[in-house]
């Protein structure tokens, strides 16, 4: 049996019977039930998940995978494909939106080539992982083959297994690859069963004749590739991408070591459907931080069946998103474990009418 398989099998629903305890000492805060909204279910959930009664969450991470893809050559979009290299030598060095969302929360950011076509030197806070110098032209065939498409997920489940030794509390997801709206939007189509233009935006803000020549080109994709619905794989294969496959993988080991994942916006929701479709557990491990701009975005989280924290019209990727996201998680957490109760503070609770 495959690595992947094995992970997939270990993945158990998260923990409801303490999620009743969670709730019980929620009411007891000194607040009127449930007055503090959301921020008291991500608390709740992160309990869950994580089975810690009195959480912390103090390492964070994001991952930011990268990764080029041939699609690009049909012109779908309005950047050419040299700028996913040069925006992870932006991330190295500190210079880009994730990285100064991610140090606003205190996160860590990791960038990892899962098949940029450039060749990079070792540096700091680079996961050399690379599978090809991007991926094949998915108008004229798959994207990669089967076995490049496991060793993309496994890759992203061996990286969980380090942040588990790490003592990871809270994990982020982000993604660059110029073109990889077009392969999302494709997998969000086939396996929604929703049609391409339902499910298509102008990723990085495409002219309206470049956004009907990329509808074309992801129905085309579909035409020549019959992906197979029911073999998330085998779609993931035919017109995914390395990131996305990547971003698949470190859902899937993350929910088997329960650790809570934030996704980002439409790439990573993509890859979130992906796993998802593998295992539909999956979807008790993740928290959506906003709702992308991205048509397809609230199709996918109305299919995984999650409700995003914000909407706030981003659709940058990188993680940006996610670290959002996890600042309204950890204000949660910190309500839970941080807010006096009735009896704490000898407050009179509200009377029994």
């Amino acid at each position: 049996m495959s690595t992947l398989q094995n992970v997939l099998d270990s993945i158990k629903p998260v923990n409801r019977e303490l999620k009743h305890k969670i709730q019980k000492r929620l009411d007891n805060l000194t607040k009127p039930p449930g007055s503090l909204g959301r921020l008291e279910e991500l608390a709740g959930r992160y309990t869950t998940i994580t089975e810690k009664e009195c959480p912390r969450i103090r390492k964070k991470i994001i991952y930011t995978f990268a990764g080029d893809h041939g699609v690009v050559q049909e012109g779908v979009s309005a950047y050419p494909k040299e700028v996913t290299y040069q925006m992870v030598y932006n991330f190295l060095r500190g210079g880009a939106g994730i990285n100064v969302l991610a140090n606003h929360i205190g996160a860590e950011v990791r960038v990892v080539d899962m098949g940029v076509d450039h060749i990079f030197e070792d540096a700091k806070g680079l996961i050399k992982r690379k599978i090809g110098m991007g991926t094949r032209n998915m108008a004229v065939g798959p994207a990669m083959t089967r076995e490049e498409c496991i060793k993309a997920v496994e890759i992203g489940i061996e990286l969980t297994k380090g942040a588990v030794e790490e003592g990871v509390d809270i994990l982020g997801t982000g993604d660059m690859g110029i073109g990889n709206t077009t392969p999302s939007s494709a997998i969000t189509a086939v396996l929604t069963g929703r049609p391409v233009a339902y499910v298509t935006g102008r990723g990085t803000g495409i002219t309206d004749e470049t956004y009907r020549h990329k509808m074309r080109v992801i129905d085309l994709s579909i035409t020549v590739n019959r992906p197979d619905p029911s073999d998330p794989l085998d779609v993931l294969t035919k017109v995914g991408g390395y990131e996305i496959a990547g971003i698949a993988g470190l859902i899937i080991g993350a929910s088997a070591h329960r650790i809570p994942v934030v996704i980002d916006g439409f790439i990573s929701s993509a890859a979130a459907l992906t796993a998802v479709s593998l295992k539909r557990e999956i979807s008790q491990y993740l928290f959506a931080s906003h709702l992308s701009v991205e048509q397809g975005h609230q199709v996918i989280l109305e299919s995984i069946g999650l409700n995003p924290l914000l909407d706030l019209n981003l659709r940058l990727g990188e993680g940006t998103g996610a670290c959002l996201g996890i600042s309204l998680i950890e204000a949660g957490v910190k309500i839970l474990t941080e807010m006096a109760t009735f009896g704490d503070a000898g407050v009179s609770e509200a009377a029994d009418l």
